[in-house]
């Protein structure tokens, strides 16, 4: 083999070896949060719409100076989306103790008194680490009960570390404030 094709090929397998086929998978857990007196009978939580930047399995650590971080090794245990909508089906279940809460595209088929959809339009931390957390959030209820509500809701958390397990700890922290918004709009 010449010289510059073995050389080409030993580059070839050293980058190889810099990607693991193991990565990290992550997983958000929301911290609990305040149990509200109220909420409609039953709640359906609509899959979580999120910015294109964030739909992928690594996980997104900044979009900061207009170029995405993005973490090789560390991705999400399932596709964002759908850990978000879990996740929420699960706070707001906690934080709505006297309603039924599930995700609106389970094989549970109700007819729901009240209905949330949530566009996450950014997930992913500040030059100084905080995590920050942009959405919007509709409720509406069925029967016209009340007025379909709709707010922005934006978010910062402290990350309490570098790594990725800190970056995951106040991403959690911050679905947890999206919920006790989302529980909020819910009330009456």
């Amino acid at each position: 083999m010449p010289p510059a094709s073995r050389r080409a090929l030993l580059l070839l397998l050293a980058a190889a070896g810099c990607r693991s086929t193991n990565p990290t998978l992550y997983s958000l857990v929301v911290p609990p949060g305040p149990a509200l007196p109220a909420g409609p009978k039953m709640v359906a939580v609509r899959e979580v719409s999120l910015a294109g930047y964030l739909d992928r399995q690594q996980i997104v650590r900044s979009s900061e100076d207009y170029r995405l971080t993005v973490a090789e090794n560390d991705w999400w245990g399932e596709p964002l989306g759908g850990m978000l909508t879990r996740v929420l089906v699960q706070a707001l279940t906690q934080r709505l103790p006297r309603s039924n809460v599930i995700g609106a595209d389970t094989a549970i088929q109700m007819t729901p008194d009240a209905t949330v959809e949530i566009s996450i339009q950014r997930l992913d931390a500040e030059r100084d680490g905080r995590v920050t957390l942009v959405a919007q959030i509709a409720a509406g209820h069925r029967g016209g009960r009340r007025e379909p509500a709709m707010r922005s809701f934006t978010t910062s958390v402290p990350s309490d570390g570098p790594d990725m397990r800190a970056y995951v700890a106040a991403a959690s922290v911050a679905v947890g404030r999206l919920a006790d918004a989302t529980a909020g709009m819910l009330q009456g």
